[in-house]
């Protein structure tokens, strides 16, 4: 397995080359730029994009259930990176796949010091399986976080540390976990998070003041309006 795409002469050789073939043409500022980007920079934008949209969701007016519900499926989306990592680490052991460049020569290295396995590329993974879980959270947001993690695996290619292949692996490897585990962690987050609202301290993770207050509202508002069509049926 340690073999894999070692050819020059095949498709995933030749995308590498080409890629990272813009690294060299490319100026050396906007290479640093994209060697922060790719190393850490899309990283933390994947966990603002999180954080940004728990958010706006714990400030929505609704229920404990609903609330309750959608931050489980937010909480989900870092958990299920953490959980594909983990997976990946017997997948790398077992395919044993060398850096692209310690097997092919004229490749523009942007990150130096990577002496792991190459298949399938942690980075990749991790920006995939937030993307996924928080897609199946709130589908805007996804679709932001789908095109941070797309730019993610291109970033890792151009740097030359990675193999295109490494990168769909990643791809592959996020999506599955996040969405095939996506109801077990459901099941097991809402509870949790429901018992996090009903706290005096901890509620606010779930529900934000604001929210707890319009449901107030809603409920008096509810209620007169109940007694004001009872009266009314009584009058007639």
């Amino acid at each position: 397995m340690a073999g894999l795409a070692e050819s020059g002469s095949n498709p995933d050789v030749d995308l590498l080359y080409d890629i990272n073939g813009l690294a060299k043409d490319a100026p050396h500022w906007l290479d640093r730029i994209v060697e922060f980007v790719g190393e850490y920079g899309l990283l933390l934008a994947m966990v603002l994009l999180v954080v940004w949209c728990w958010w706006g969701v714990r400030r929505r007016p609704g229920g404990a259930d609903e609330a309750a519900s959608s931050v489980a499926a937010l909480v989900w989306a870092p958990l299920a990176a953490g959980i594909a990592v983990l997976v990946n680490v017997p997948i790398r052991g077992f395919v044993e796949r060398p850096r692209p460049f310690l097997d092919h020569r004229g490749l523009e290295v942007l990150v130096s010091g990577k002496t792991d396995y190459s298949f399938v590329s942690d980075h990749a993974t991790l920006t995939m399986a937030m993307a996924v879980g928080l897609f199946v959270a709130n589908r805007a947001f996804g679709l932001v976080g789908l095109g941070i993690a797309l730019l993610e695996g291109f970033c890792r290619i151009y740097m030359g540390v990675h193999y295109p292949t490494d990168v769909v692996g990643g791809f592959a490897l996020g999506t599955a976990v996040a969405l095939l585990l996506s109801p077990i962690a459901s099941m097991l987050l809402t509870p949790v998070l429901k018992a996090v609202d009903r706290s005096p301290r901890l509620g606010t993770l779930v529900r934000a003041r604001s929210a707890r207050a319009g449901e107030r509202d809603g409920i008096v508002t509810g209620t007169r309006t109940a007694i004001a069509a009872e009266e009314r049926d009584l009058a007639a």
